[in-house]
């Protein structure tokens, strides 16, 4: 999937968490960061906005098993459409090659 087709699907993960209920944003909000810690872990030290969405690519089933753990009562906090993307979007500005909420290409 190209890096421009994954941002929008993050993009809309952040606005669908953005927009939600005020009444399940804390399990939301919870199973997101469990999501951020995982792609951290998975990812390690310096990565770009490519190796991001690479990993995003190669599907975020794992994410759904990650909500159910953290989040067991709470079936609306499973939506990898809202806790996945949202995710990897917040976890994209830690990336090398992003910054002021773009992607920086590299000089040649």
């Amino acid at each position: 999937m190209p890096f421009e087709n994954a941002l929008a699907q993050w993009q809309d993960g952040l606005r669908r968490l953005a927009e939600a209920a005020p009444e399940e944003r804390r399990a939301l909000e919870r199973v997101t960061r469990a999501i951020e810690d995982e792609l951290r872990r998975r990812l390690g030290g310096a990565f770009t906005s490519g190796e991001l969405a690479e990993l995003y690519d190669e599907g975020t089933g794992w994410t759904t098993d990650l909500a159910v753990s953290v989040a067991p009562d709470e079936p609306y906090a499973w939506d990898a459409r809202t806790v996945a993307d949202a995710a990897f979007g917040r976890y994209l500005r830690e990336a090398t090659d992003f910054a002021g909420g773009r992607r920086r290409l590299p000089i040649d």
